[in-house]
């Protein structure tokens, strides 16, 4: 937040709370930040406690989905370059040691027919 917001939201609550109340819910503000951050507290101390030694917080951090932009994912995609085509080896094999079958005979076969799902659509 930046701190014309924070400016905003203060004046806001001193126009709903007003100035006579204002002290009394900033303390309650005050003491639930402090409660909030020790249970955290003792979630990680418990977390670190049950998950031993291997725990380490550098590894949580890279699981965290704010960081992930999906821009900078696309564009890292786009940016990579492409794999190689690799053939089977069997079929590297079998299309060195035949011979190239003649034209005629290929338009005679049959077209493969492409897998159809009637409940996809």
């Amino acid at each position: 937040m930046d701190p014309s917001k924070l400016i905003f939201i203060a004046v806001l609550a001193l126009f709903l709370v007003g100035p006579e109340k204002l002290p009394d819910y900033a303390a309650r503000l005050g003491r639930f930040v402090r409660t909030a951050r020790g249970m955290l507290d003792e979630a990680k101390d418990r977390v670190r406690e049950e998950l031993g030694p291997d725990f380490d917080e550098e590894e949580w951090r890279k699981l965290d989905p704010r960081q992930y932009d999906p821009r900078r994912i696309i564009r890292d995609a786009l940016l990579e370059p492409p794999e190689p085509r690799r053939r089977d080896a069997e079929s590297e094999d079998t299309a060195l040691d035949a011979e190239p079958e003649p034209v005629a005979q290929r338009s005679r076969r049959r077209p493969e027919l492409t897998a159809f799902d009637d409940e996809a659509t």
